[in-house]
């Protein structure tokens, strides 16, 4: 978890990203702007400099994909088509375009885009509003491909949406929760040389917040006493 700065962005849940969205960010254009960074698993500046014809046709509407230019992307490697789901829509739709700009998101000058350093101090003043720590701007691209992955989505179809120069760098974004740690060391219960309850573990091994959503705790064979 990221501390002061420092640490690894926190990987949010379901329930701290609706926390974040409905109570911590004051205005339509930072739910936007973090809702683009999340559902398109982008980085903090590729969505700062956005353009509205990146995202919007010349009617104002939706675009039903994003463009990351290449100029934007770290390394400058390629440009990115990102399909805006239904959800990202709704937020993009409800966001205000600023006339006569070229950006998504104005700077405070003219013909300037918001500073990556000004979105991350919104994001702190959101999370100090809602008692969230261990967030920071690249914490909606860690949460994006860690769930991605996590729900089974192939590392080439993930890299081909995040943009990594190669699989080892994406890698080093997705968090491996407890319980997957938990489940796999378990699945090796097959192997066991014990006769009777064999292939389970209980779910007192899970860490609390993990219960809901991991294994079913299975009851233990019976032993059947013969009758002499």
């Amino acid at each position: 978890m990221k501390i002061d700065r420092h640490g690894r962005a926190k990987v949010l849940t379901q329930a701290e990203i609706r926390l974040l969205f409905n109570q911590g960010f004051a205005t339509k254009r930072d739910r936007a702007l973090f809702g683009v960074c999340l559902f398109t698993a982008c980085r903090i500046n590729e969505a700062c400099t956005l353009q509205v014809i990146d995202v919007y046709d010349t009617r104002a509407r939706v675009r039903p994909y994003l463009i990351i230019r290449k100029g934007s992307t770290k390394g400058k490697l390629a440009t990115r088509t990102i399909p805006v789901i239904a959800d990202l829509r709704a937020l993009l739709s409800s966001y205000s375009l600023v006339k006569g700009q070229n950006y998504l998101f104005p700077g405070r000058y003219d013909g300037s885009h918001i500073n990556p350093d000004s979105a991350a101090r919104i994001l702190r003043k959101a999370c100090h509003l809602v008692g969230l720590e261990g967030v920071s701007t690249h914490s909606f691209r860690r949460t994006a491909l860690t769930n991605m992955s996590n729900a089974g989505i192939g590392l080439r179809i993930i890299q081909e949406i995040s943009g990594h120069r190669d699989l080892s760098q994406l890698q080093n974004y997705l968090e491996v929760a407890e319980a997957q740690v938990l489940g796999a060391v378990a699945s090796l219960s097959m192997l066991s040389p014990v006769e009777h309850e064999v292939g389970k573990y209980s779910n007192y091994d899970l860490p609390k917040e993990d219960l809901k959503q991991q294994v079913i705790k299975r009851k233990p064979l019976r032993q059947t006493r013969k009758k002499r």
